[in-house]
């Protein structure tokens, strides 16, 4: 009987370490500070300490301005933000110190690893405005008219089904929402995804047009991603 158990402990561990060694990738491209070929990715995928370390690079800072990027969204207290695939949570707690103790963050990601490390900063810095969500891959699981500003930082281009991720936003924004999309240009940059990972401007715009949003606001300050707000039609 023992053995069964030990047996069936061993299966559960393998499942789960099979599930957070999936669910890394999408991440970490996402978000690394430093550009990878394959090779070095799958490497970094088996070490959660590098990648997490990988995810609060301070060179990030250097190209991401997060506090640039706050700034300009002009956020006000008492907003709910979701931050999507918030990875280690990089901008979530940016968001949270601005939208004050009325307001709310969800940091949603589909990496179990990334939701126990964001809850272990929630209650290190005790920050009670912030709430993880592990999220399916085409739906964030957030209540319906809930959310002010959905905020994307280089990681749309992982979302598995996008046409009905963006359905489902439509009916989680509140009055008067939007949609924050930051990504890499696509071309050849010293840091981000490899080139087929990446989303032409102009192609994201046409897609957010034929699914009933329109480009409502561009900044245009970051040297490698575009930033752009849109809001449903």
């Amino acid at each position: 009987m023992d053995a069964i158990l030990t047996g069936r402990r061993i299966i559960m561990k393998l499942s789960l370490l099979l599930i957070l060694l999936t669910a890394l990738p999408s991440a970490v491209h996402a978000q690394d500070a430093v550009k990878r070929d394959d090779h070095q990715m799958h490497r970094l995928h088996n070490d959660p300490k590098a990648y997490l370390d990988a995810l609060e690079d301070p060179k990030r800072d250097a190209y991401q301005k997060p506090h640039g990027v706050i700034h300009a969204l002009n956020l006000k207290s008492g907003e709910v933000i979701a931050d999507i695939g918030a990875g280690s949570g990089y901008f979530t707690f940016h968001l949270a110190r601005h939208v004050g103790d009325k307001g709310k963050v969800y940091a949603v990601d589909v990496s179990p690893e990334m939701i126990l490390h964001v809850n272990r900063r929630i209650r290190d810095q005790k920050a009670n405005n912030v709430v993880a969500v592990l999220s399916d891959p085409d739906d964030p699981l957030l209540p319906d008219r809930s959310v002010n500003r959905f905020f994307f930082s280089d990681s749309w281009h992982h979302i598995e089904n996008q046409s009905k991720y963006l359905s489902l936003m439509k009916r989680m924004l509140k009055p008067g929402g939007e949609i924050v999309m930051i990504d890499f240009h696509k071309k050849e940059l010293p840091v981000g995804p490899p080139m087929q990972m990446k989303i032409a401007r102009e192609d994201l715009i046409k897609q957010l047009d034929s699914n009933g949003y329109r480009l409502a606001k561009e900044h245009s300050f970051l040297p490698y991603q575009y930033f752009l707000v849109f809001v449903p039609r």
